[in-house]
């Protein structure tokens, strides 16, 4: 495959676009880099579960004309208990900071330190965070896997473009929450920052409902 570079930047950009916003998968992977916590595991993990969603949408579902109507409503009914389920936990972190905090202030309050995850929890939550979010599918498989048909036989290098664009993205987001990490060292901003995340888990939860209707 011969690569056309407008077709192929036209991918990464679309891609970036849409992943850029601070949704339940970015925040966790700042929330995995300002903990210190299999930061570059959870970048891999997310990065190649974007891969496999837009090889999905560039080769599949593009072809088929999108989700049907059942797999759609699975997919949301899942995205939104896993959703509600993970703003708790926010919540509940919100409620008592000294457990989100990192190593290096927990242990200086004279809390217990949080419970390090194993690299088996540090997979399975970034692909939770990747495949149980239907915003991924709609966003990642279907919107791009559709434009994708615009460019015909340029549909590859669309693709390509934006896989390349995911992978750019999350080792942005990645150095940026690694950097943080060394900076961010206060209770109070983990209390606002676990706030904000719950708010935002119920609030695309909700939003995710009201579709429904």
């Amino acid at each position: 495959m011969t690569l056309a570079f407008p077709t192929f930047t036209a991918g990464m950009v679309l891609s970036m676009s849409l992943i850029m916003a601070i949704g339940p998968q970015n925040a966790h992977v700042l929330r995995m880099g300002l903990q210190r916590q299999h930061l570059w595991l959870t970048v891999a993990v997310c990065a190649l579960a974007d891969i496999v969603l837009i090889s999905l949408g560039v080769f599949g579902l593009a072809q088929l004309g999108g989700l049907s109507d059942k797999l759609l409503g699975a997919l949301i009914g899942a995205g939104v208990l896993f959703l509600g389920v993970y703003g708790w936990q926010a919540f509940q972190r919100f409620l008592r900071p000294q457990a989100a905090a990192p190593l290096a202030t927990a242990n200086t309050a004279g809390q217990p330190a949080p419970a390090p995850l194993s690299q088996r929890q540090a997979i399975l939550s970034a692909l939770a965070f990747s495949w149980l979010n239907p915003h991924a599918w709609l966003d990642t498989a279907v919107l791009i896997g559709t434009a994708s048909l615009a460019y015909g036989p340029g549909s590859k290098a669309f693709g390509l473009g934006a896989a390349t664009g995911s992978v750019v993205w999350f080792l942005v987001l990645g150095a940026a929450a690694f950097w943080l990490g060394r900076r961010l060292n206060s209770l109070h901003i983990w209390r606002v920052l676990d706030g904000a995340v719950a708010l935002m888990m119920w609030g695309t939860a909700a939003w995710l409902v009201a579709g429904l209707f």
